[in-house]
Order: C-alpha cells, then structure tokens, then sequence
C-alpha cells in the first residue's frame, strides 16, 4: 500500500467513486506496526506519515460500538480460531453488508472455509 506504484494504493487515494470504510481499530493496528511499516516501505519517516495520511483520509472510520451485536457474535465464529484481532473488520463488513480487503491470505481461506465469501480484490 505504501510503495507509490503500488495500484491498491492509488485506488484508495485517487478513485473518487470507491467508498472505504475501516474500524477505529485501524489506527492501533497501525501504531502496533509502526516499526515494520516503516521498515517495509522503505520510506523516510515522514514521507511515510504524509502517505499514510493521504491513505486515510480516504477512509471513513466507523465507530465499533455502533455494530450490532449478532455481527460481533459472527464475526467471532468466524475468527475465533484464526486472529480474534480481524474480527472488528469482519464484523464492520458484516454490518455494513461490505466486501472485506484483505491481504491475509491465511484469513482469507480461513473465512472461505467458513463460508465468508465477500472480499475485495483490487
């Protein structure tokens, strides 16, 4: 996502059309990985902040606690035994009725598994 020739990228930042949603619970994820991320991308520190910002102001954050109960329960069937840390996400796709992007690809065939079958590909 952060190298800029990267296509998913500028489908966040440039498509004016797509509509993205994440929980707040992007933000943790990221400061958790920080390090990696910084890493990963090669970027400068900076550089990476201004992508990253470019990145999220794209995205509109929705607040967990709005998402109805039985979409938690679900989302914990699903994630249980895989990464209880995806089930936010799984549970906003749920709620929202969103196609979950993912590049997890353990999850992904995980949740396949289970019958969750809504992913984006970019």
């Amino acid at each position: 996502m952060l190298r800029e020739e990267n296509t998913s990228r500028n489908e966040l930042i440039f498509n004016e059309e797509a509509e993205f949603y994440t929980c707040r619970f992007l933000i943790v994820e990221i400061f958790k990985h920080k390090e990696k991320i910084l890493k990963f991308s090669k970027l400068p520190e900076e550089e990476l902040l201004e992508v990253l910002h470019e990145i999220l102001r794209n995205i509109e954050f929705y607040n967990e606690d709005l998402i109805n109960e039985a979409n938690w329960k679900s989302a914990y069937k699903l994630c249980h035994d895989v990464d209880l840390k995806d089930m936010p996400f799984v549970a906003l796709a749920l709620e929202i009725d969103a196609h979950l992007w993912s590049g997890d690809e353990r999850l992904k065939k995980h949740l396949k598994n289970k019958g969750f079958n809504k992913f984006y590909m970019p």
